[in-house]
């Protein structure tokens, strides 16, 4: 089960919904939904995102082909996206249209930008040190160019 495609997906938008449930829980109980307060949970819930996004891009794109860990990682997203924005507000007893059409794709753009950069940032991380894939290609290509014994041509 654990190699099948979808339950990484599954496990990523999971682990990105329960930062956002997590930030939400305790500026409703630890600081009584004050405005400072959720604004700074945004900001930590962002950055968290990009973080757990990046890191696993970069440790992914090390093994995999971009077509084998790109879906992954989008839809995974995706889905953490969609469950943060329609089911987020209600644990922190709020709904996902209570402030407007405004606030709410804010947010969306806000969590794709993030989501994205922090995807970007690591890819961009592991190509500038040769653990891409394509890169560990081509160092392999080269290490068994240069080794193989030069062919003698008889006359």
């Amino acid at each position: 089960m654990r190699q099948q495609r979808w339950f990484r997906i599954a496990v990523l938008a999971g682990a990105l919904f329960a930062i956002n449930a997590v930030i939400r829980l305790v500026v409703r109980i630890g600081f009584d939904g004050s405005d400072a307060a959720q604004g700074r949970g945004s900001i930590v819930m962002f950055a968290l995102v990009a973080l757990v996004l990046g890191g696993l891009t970069f440790v992914w794109c090390q093994h995999r082909r971009p077509s084998g860990w790109l879906p992954d990682i989008g839809f995974g997203a995706l889905a953490g996206m969609l469950a943060t924005v329609l089911v987020g507000p209600f644990l922190s007893g709020s709904e996902p249209f209570v402030n407007g059409a405004g606030d709410f794709f804010a947010q969306i753009w806000l969590y794709s930008g993030f989501a994205i950069g922090g995807t970007v940032v690591g890819y961009w991380a592991a190509v500038l040190l040769g653990r891409d894939y394509r890169s560990r290609a081509l160092q392999a290509y080269s290490r068994n160019r240069t080794t193989r014994p030069r062919k003698i041509v008889r006359r």
